[in-house]
């Protein structure tokens, strides 16, 4: 009860004081709550591309492109010892509506899908509504894609493709929704899953005008996804398949998860750096409070000392009343961070974009950051009241 009646007796400079943790805190929670978000990403494509090889025409990129394969290259990569499945694939941007732009979160986009790729990837879909595609004229669609235009198994939704050479102009394919994936975070959130004839057309589509009518997309990919028999090192493999099958470039897994992983990484640095000095701001102001107290309870201390108390109790009182400072600061910034991240969250969940992810290991890290920062930031005035001399400090006040 002291402890809570020596924070009252200046209310205004506490107040402060607690204020700077808040803002630290509130720092913390938002800037982690992104970086949480941004590597939960990152977690589900290490996961993904690192347990496939990306097989793309030789000179396009891991991601894929405007460069194509023959359909029977899949067949050939397949040939390769080591290699338990190919499935080849075609993949295009798409926004039902509305011309594609480059935003925060995942694009949305139509690819081909073969269910039976589920058996081997290691990032497993399951379905929340409906089935898999077994036909043409049918789609899945990722959990974040049906929610943002309010579709349902037994829907129907146009999913319109531009031609290259177009500004605005879509070519319109209608298309029966069986199914809605279950939310992973990652990647199929965004997509709409169609067989390999149907994207073979929208491949077609997706061409300039002046040559589509002389390419037969029916036995073109824009790449493939390969998996290897358990035990067969993928970086091996990945080299074992670009010396055996012509005009391929098959990328390494541990390329693309270095890549993600370095983006990760100086992402989170960046944005736990300047949330740190924010706390640290407030742990500063802490440090000048608790000297002020100190100061203005000379001869309280005197007092104290000279009745019998120990220099242990006097050093745990100061100890506890910074402690309690970095609490109550560190729960009232945890909980407006919590707030504000979710209110932003369900402002542009409609668009599709999720920015924050308030994890419990942010909410412990963020709670027990705050309450070290209060007691460390409280050592010094503590050291300084419980070693005060009786007699000096009686004299002094």
């Amino acid at each position: 009860m002291e402890i809570i009646r020596n924070l009252t007796r200046r209310k205004l400079r506490n107040t402060l004081t607690i204020s700077g943790i808040v803002i630290g805190v509130l720092a913390l929670v938002t800037m982690g709550a992104m970086a949480e978000k941004f590597n939960a990403l990152i977690d589900g494509g290490v996961t993904y591309f690192g347990s496939n090889i990306q097989v793309t025409a030789a000179g396009a990129s891991a991601f894929g492109g405007s460069s194509v394969l023959p359909l029977s290259t899949v067949s050939q990569v397949e040939e390769v010892s080591g290699v338990a499945a190919a499935f080849g694939e075609i993949q295009v941007q798409a926004k039902p509506g509305a011309v594609q732009t480059v935003s925060f979160g995942l694009p949305d986009y139509i690819t081909s899908y073969d269910p039976r790729a589920n058996d081997y990837s290691a990032v497993k879909t399951t379905l929340v509504q409906g089935r898999d595609v077994t036909a043409s004229g049918e789609v899945v669609l990722g959990s974040d894609f049906a929610h943002e235009f309010g579709k349902n198994a037994g829907s129907t939704i146009d999913l319109p493709i531009r031609p290259s050479d177009a500004k605005a102009d879509f070519v319109n394919h209608t298309f029966t929704v069986v199914g809605v994936l279950a939310k992973t975070q990652t990647g199929p959130d965004t997509g709409a899953f169609i067989n390999l004839t149907d994207a073979q057309m929208l491949l077609k589509d997706s061409l300039p005008t002046a040559i589509r009518d002389r390419i037969d997309t029916s036995t073109l990919v824009t790449g493939m996804t390969v998996y290897g028999k358990p035990g067969v090192n993928l970086d091996n493999l990945s080299d074992s398949i670009n010396n055996q099958v012509s005009g391929v470039k098959a990328t390494k897994p541990s390329t693309i998860v270095n890549s993600f992983k370095s983006g990760g990484a100086l992402f989170t640095a960046i944005t736990t750096g300047a949330a740190l000095l924010a706390l640290i701001v407030g742990g500063l102001s802490v440090i000048n409070t608790m000297l002020m107290a100190v100061t203005e309870r000379v001869r309280e201390i005197g007092l104290k000392k000279a009745v019998g108390a120990h220099t242990r109790h006097i050093l745990r009182e100061y100890l506890l009343e910074a402690t309690l400072i970095g609490a109550i600061g560190g729960t009232i910034g945890l909980l407006l961070g919590w707030g504000i991240t979710s209110l932003v969250n369900a402002a542009t969940a409609a668009s599709n974009l999720s920015l924050f992810l308030v994890s419990w290991r942010l909410v412990i890290i963020a709670l027990v950051f705050s309450v070290g920062l209060g007691a460390f930031a409280g050592i010094i005035p503590a050291l300084r009241a419980s070693r005060m001399d009786p007699v000096r400090a009686l004299r002094a006040a």
